[in-house]
């Protein structure tokens, strides 16, 4: 792996520091576990599950109905 600082003097602790993030994010990808989709989302947060249900739309008389506590 080859890194070239393009623009700047970094110290060598920056330099250490975003080699570190580079190197864990690559750690990172290497053990996923392979075929996992990273676009795949789990069912809890699939938005219509939550609306699944449509709720009634109102008629011409739903003001009738309200509640406004006086």
């Amino acid at each position: 792996m080859n890194i070239k600082v393009v623009r700047g003097n970094p110290t060598p602790e920056e330099l250490a520091a975003a080699l570190a993030v580079v190197r864990a994010r690559a750690a990172a990808a290497a053990t996923e576990p392979p075929g996992a989709d990273p676009s795949t989302r789990d069912a809890w947060s699939d938005p219509s599950r939550i609306a699944a249900h449509r709720l009634p739309q109102p008629g011409p008389t739903a003001w009738t109905r309200t509640y406004w506590p006086g």
